[in-house]
């Protein structure tokens, strides 16, 4: 569940090789097929998931010349062309229909099928069993070409919860609500919480998640870093001085880059607190390109950050702990909590009040069922005993599972607790934000005299 997308140029390409895994379950190179740089003709468990971040790259390609077009179906006719820079990126842009990047009219070849109801089942990847569409599903078709698998998960198309009033159990939406929310901004509560398992958004039939109070604590100590590389991620004070968080997240292309500022919710009186990140610490063990590649890696999805104004001494700060050393109970019987800033969500931090751990595996990793989705990398997953909050892992990415759906990873506290008192003191770090390249964690362990 990587929160920063890698951009890349070939996009047919990264069509066809993402359908072929989509439909097949594994990775396939077709004969004579240049695979693009960083991928392995192996069939590595993220492949796949690299590969789908370049179908469903933020940055669009230039569309197509193209005249006027019309269609005409049982909503209706539209006229338009592909003019709008967003065009022909298989996700329909026009507003009220769409994601409202466009123009209406200039996002035909997008948005005409389901503007006049003929959606169908033309993507060459229909009827494989998988929704294709983007948004809902692994974005290999365009929108209305995969009416089957989509089924009726159409109807989640181009709506959130990132209303203030959301997951209050109250329509709010104009029209059919209360109107206190925008139009598609109310979800869960104006059309339910079943949710489908989709490649991007980690939910198990049922979305549990709800708005967390970030003036209290412990949601208060839980924030977001903007990267200046672009790109944000959730972060939590593990220190008066410290963040913890996900080392994919300042890790890109076989660079570490973990310049940001991380800020609070608002929720704080006076309103959110911020500082900048000044120091890093990952795992020696930390590679970007083999943590793609394979589940080897999973373990050292952690980083530490610190940051230049000790928030901590004034909000408080969750306390890192192994798995083990925070309860005292078998892990499948801890109950967590987990919050993070959810790309549906908006500026709201929403998370999990019961959710558990449902496998603790010895490479420094927990799978867990926690409803989670993009942005959420890097959000604790926490404890709460006897008025203590403990993290005891921080979320991370996902694994396919051939035996059913896929598996949901944090990398565990274990590793990273024991270092956060000598980071947190300079004794320990890269000393610095200077951009380091790849081969060169540079992590370091404590001092041996400690």
């Amino acid at each position: 569940m990587r929160c920063l997308l890698s951009l890349s140029g070939l996009a047919a390409l990264a069509a066809m090789a993402a359908a072929a895994l989509f439909s097949a379950g594994v990775y396939a190179s077709a004969d004579g097929l240049a695979l693009p740089a960083g991928f392995s003709n192996q069939p590595g468990s993220r492949d796949y998931t690299r590969l789908l971040q370049t179908v469903q790259r933020p940055s669009k390609p230039a569309p197509e010349a193209s005249g006027q077009r019309t269609a005409t179906g049982p909503l209706g006719t539209h006229t338009g062309d592909d003019s709008c820079r967003w065009a022909n990126d298989r996700e329909c842009d026009e507003p009220g229909i769409g994601t409202g990047a466009c123009e209406a009219g200039t996002d035909f070849s997008d948005c005409w099928r389901i503007i006049t109801g003929l959606e169908d089942d033309s993507c060459q990847w229909a009827n494989d069993g998988e929704c294709d569409e983007p948004g809902i599903g692994t974005g290999a078709c365009t929108q209305g070409t995969d009416r089957t698998d989509c089924g009726e998960m159409t109807g989640l198309r181009f709506r959130n919860d990132s209303c203030e009033f959301a997951f209050n159990g109250v329509c709010e939406e104009p029209g059919i609500g209360t109107g206190r929310c925008a139009e598609r901004t109310d979800r869960a509560d104006c059309f339910g919480r079943e949710r489908p398992l989709t490649i991007n958004d980690h939910f198990f039939g049922h979305d549990d998640r709800i708005l967390m109070d970030t003036g209290v604590f412990p949601w208060s100590v839980i924030g977001r870093i903007r990267f200046e590389s672009g790109g944000q991620c959730t972060a939590s004070l593990v220190a008066p001085n410290v963040l913890a968080t996900a080392a994919h997240c300042v890790s890109d292309e076989g660079r570490i880059r973990p310049a940001g500022r991380f800020e609070t919710g608002d929720g704080l009186p006076g309103g959110p607190r911020s500082a900048r990140v000044v120091d890093v610490l990952l795992d020696p063990l930390w590679d970007d390109a083999q943590f793609s590649a394979g589940d080897d890696l999973d373990g050292t999805d952690w980083a530490l950050l610190r940051i230049d104004t000790p928030l901590g001494d004034e909000l408080g700060y969750l306390h890192p702990s192994g798995l083990a050393e925070a309860s005292r109970d078998r892990a499948e019987d801890v109950t967590l909590r987990q919050a993070g800033y959810s790309w549906d969500t908006g500026d709201n931090l929403s998370g999990n009040e019961s959710c558990r751990v449902l496998e603790a595996m010895n490479d420094n990793t927990m799978s867990h069922d926690c409803d989670t989705t993009r942005g959420d990398s890097g959000s604790p997953f926490m404890i709460e005993e006897d008025g203590r909050w403990r993290v005891v892992a921080v979320d991370s990415n996902f694994r396919r599972n051939p035996d059913g759906p896929m598996i949901y990873i944090a990398a565990r506290a274990d590793r990273f607790a024991p270092l956060v008192e000598d980071f947190a003191q300079g004794r320990i770090g890269q000393g610095g934000l200077r951009p380091r390249g790849p081969g060169k964690p540079e992590a370091l362990k404590p001092p041996k005299n400690r």
